[in-house]
Order: structure tokens, then sequence, then C-alpha cells
């Protein structure tokens, strides 16, 4: 009988998310015309840190209470998902024209501080000398408070970037009238975004219990349900981009969501709270690198087609297959 709630209860939670992500882009879209900046401004920033709302909750959460491998690896696992999954899913509805702007300044940026970050815990593992002395150890590095804070110092400089380069387009846009008033704007973002994040809530909670039962581990369920479930208003609020044909935010959604969950989220979890980092985590990293690079060289063209988005999906099938035997 619990089961069955927590399957009603999922269904809930998708429904919330499909409608709250509709309204949440509506909004986004109108208040981009409202203020005269490009969509994929609004994506990079306002829809970026909405949809990226749950991942805040449970990597904090997570932090708080010292479950380091559900901080850690519900960022990863959101990433990956959102470069192959959402990515791919929206190119498979719909092929996605890619912001050049996005490929030269915010996705290079996405991958540095992942490569970054890599090289950090990397660091602390090799100066701990673990390795030498017991191999494969469960803990095999940390992100520290000092690293977190320089993520967070990292945010705001990324953020006040943006801010002026939103300026800048904005004086070179067209007049044109805003299709609805800033109120109705704003009324649709919060409506949207607490109903994108109740859902997603519902989803990750019932998941994860229906998960526990089958037998799942922490770490496995952190890397799979909780990153997908904490992606879903990604995924959501970019397919319902996409049709809208706000292809800028839908591309910088993702983008802007994977910055944010590497500067801002895992800032915040490992300033709360130093993150142990065992080896299955590292490898995630590296993975997450590899899959960064690849959608690069997918999207280098300008164009995300069918034949790359069903190659996307089929990847992120592979590394959940992969995750889950090892």
């Amino acid at each position: 009988m619990e089961i069955l709630l927590n399957c009603l209860l999922l269904a809930v939670g998708f429904v919330a998310l499909i409608k709250g992500a509709d309204f949440f882009v509506d909004g986004s879209s109108g208040l981009a015309a409202f203020f005269k900046v490009p969509g994929v401004i609004i994506g990079l920033t306002i829809v970026a840190m909405g949809t990226s709302a749950p991942e805040l909750a449970v990597s904090t959460s997570a932090a708080i209470a010292g479950s380091n491998e559900i901080a850690l690896s519900n960022v990863v696992g959101s990433n990956i998902f959102n470069l192959l999954g959402v990515l791919g899913v929206c190119a498979l509805i719909h092929p996605i024209p890619i912001d050049r702007a996005i490929m030269k300044r915010d996705y290079p940026i996405s991958v540095i501080i992942s490569f970054v970050t890599l090289l950090a815990v990397g660091l602390g593992f090799v100066l701990s000398g673990n390795f030498a002395e017991t191999g494969m150890l469960d803990n095999v590095g940390e992100i520290s408070r000092v690293y977190g804070i320089i993520l967070l110092v990292l945010f705001v400089g990324y953020i006040a970037m943006l801010i002026m380069q939103a300026q800048k387009d904005r004086k070179q846009e067209d007049e044109t009238a805003a299709p609805m008033p800033v109120w109705k704007c704003i009324l649709l973002i919060i409506v949207g975004l607490a109903c994108i994040i109740i859902g997603g809530e519902l989803v990750v909670d019932n998941a994860k219990k229906i998960a526990a039962a089958a037998g799942m581990s922490e770490t496995l369920i952190g890397l799979t349900i909780v990153a997908v479930g904490t992606s879903l208003p990604e995924l959501v609020t970019s397919i319902v981009a996409s049709k809208k044909g706000e292809n800028g935010l839908a591309v910088g959604n993702v983008v802007g969501s994977n910055i944010f969950n590497i500067l801002f989220i895992l800032g915040v979890s490992s300033t709360i709270h130093p993150i142990a980092v065992n080896l299955a985590s590292v490898l995630d990293l590296a993975i997450m690198i590899v899959v960064s690079i690849i959608t690069f060289l997918f999207a280098k063209s300008g164009k995300l087609g069918r034949p790359a988005g069903a190659a996307m999906v089929a990847l992120y099938a592979a590394d959940v297959v992969f995750a889950i035997l090892r």
C-alpha cells in the first residue's frame, strides 16, 4: 500500500513539474522581452538558478547531515544528466540551434571549473599519501572549505560578468513592446518555480523510497535517482522552452545550471561541511569532463540534431548501466 502511495505521489510530482515549467518559461521569456535582454542571458541566470533549486536543497541538506556521497554525486550526476539527458532528449524532439556566445564563453567555463575541481580533489589525494599506503580507499581526498569559498567567489564573478553582458546586449536590442506586464511575468515565474520545486521534491522523495525498497545503495541513488530527479526541472523546462522556440533559454538553462551546480551548490555544500571524496566520485568527475568534451564536439557545428541527440541519450544510458554494475 505504501509503494502504491509513493507511485501516486510520484505521478503528482511529474504533473506539477510539467505545468510549473510551462508557467516558468512563459514568465522568463516575457521578462527577457520586457527588459530587452536576450533569452540566453535569462536562461543562464534566472532559469538556471530556479531549476537548480532542488539540487541546492538536496546537496545542502546532505552536507549538513554529513551525507557526503549524496552531496557530491548529486551535483556530478545532475551535470552529466543535463548534458546527455536534457540536451539529448531536447535534440531528439526538435533540433536545437546552439548560441555561439554560450560555446565561446559559458561552455568553456563549465569545462574548466569541472577540470579544476577534479585537480583539487586529486591534489589532496596525492598529498595525503593514502593511495600509496592502502590502495583504493573509500576516502581518497576532500573538497575543502577553502576550495568551497573559492568556488563561491568565482560564482559572484561569473554572475557579475553576465549582468554586464546583459546591459551591453540590452542597448543593442530593438525597441519592442513587452508581450505581457512585468508583474505577470514575475507572478508566472514565482508560481512556476513553486510548482517545479514542489514537484521535484515529490518526485525525488518518492523515487528514493521506491529505490531504497529495491535495495539500491546511497551512492547509486545519489548518482541516478536523486541526480535525475533533481534535474527534472531542467529537463522539463528545456523541453518546453525548445518547443516554444526559446532555444537560447533552453540551452542556457542547461549550461547555466551546470555552472551553478559546481560554483554555487558545491561551493555552499563544501563551505558548510568539507566533502569527503571516494574513488567512485573521482571517476564520475572524470566522466563528467569527458561527457562535457563530447557534448562540445556535437554542438560545435552550431546545432544539435536528432542523430546527436540519440547518441547522447545512448551514452547516458550506458553511463547509468556502468554505475549500476560498478
